[in-house]
């Protein structure tokens, strides 16, 4: 069953095809990962499908189509992402940015019982919840941007770059906590530009190069690709 459906999008910047009429299909409950080097597309790709770029083609979720609904909208909707540089507000405190993360839900009693869930399962953050979210250290600062999407309750997670800067250690950390969240049923689309833990985490996946996607199937088998691995895995 079809979650997400990206059909023919395309985005431009000015005269530049920075996504040029890519077409793929996340498929509900799964994880699907978008790789490419830096400068494929990809962070345009996603953020055209939040509505956050103007862009041409079709996205459809869950069998609505996206167009014309307000970024903020697809919050309500189920849709939630964290962008690349995790997006946190630095002089509000760890706590309050979790707050903004449920600013769309009317059920107090519930939303709390969810933070204190991710908090269980985040106990760095529970030490931190008033400290200035921008004196964290980079991995806490990526925990805190998906425990924030995750108190919207979404059903599809859309992921930029979320091990970029982060030490080997802290990336397991991050991706544990995403295989987590996976299996509670929360569909995930991530981006990347480390194709080697990507590929290895995510069931699906696609190439995407100078803004098309060049190859796409399962995981193993984009792994197992010589032209995957000369380009992307060093080998």
């Amino acid at each position: 069953m079809s979650c997400l459906i990206v059909e023919n999008l395309t985005v431009a910047y000015g005269d530049i095809q920075a996504v040029k009429g890519i077409s793929f299909e996340v498929r509900q409950g799964e994880i699907f990962t978008l790789i490419g080097a830096n400068g494929a597309g990809k962070t345009s790709t996603l953020q055209a499908i939040s509505n956050l770029l103007p862009h041409s083609g079709q996205v459809s979720f869950e069998g609505r189509d996206l167009r014309g609904i307000a970024a903020d909208q697809l919050v309500s909707m189920g849709i939630a992402h964290v962008p690349e540089g995790r997006g946190i507000f630095g002089n509000l405190t760890v706590l309050e940015n979790l707050k903004i993360g449920a600013w769309t839900r009317h059920d107090p009693k519930a939303t709390a019982a969810d933070l204190d869930r991710l908090l269980t399962t985040l106990p760095r953050l529970r030490e931190r919840l008033t400290q200035s979210a921008g004196t964290l250290s980079g991995g806490e600062q990526q925990m805190l941007a998906v425990a924030r999407a995750l108190l919207s309750r979404p059903r599809i997670l859309l992921l930029d770059e979320p091990s970029m800067g982060l030490a080997p250690k802290l990336v397991k950390e991050i991706y544990a906590l995403l295989a987590e969240i996976n299996q509670t049923g929360v569909t995930l689309l991530l981006v990347e530009q480390n194709a080697n833990i990507s590929l290895k985490f995510a069931q699906r996946a696609a190439v995407l190069e100078t803004g098309m996607i060049i190859l796409n199937g399962p995981s193993p088998d984009l792994l197992a690709n010589p032209k995957v691995r000369a380009a992307y895995l060093g080998a």
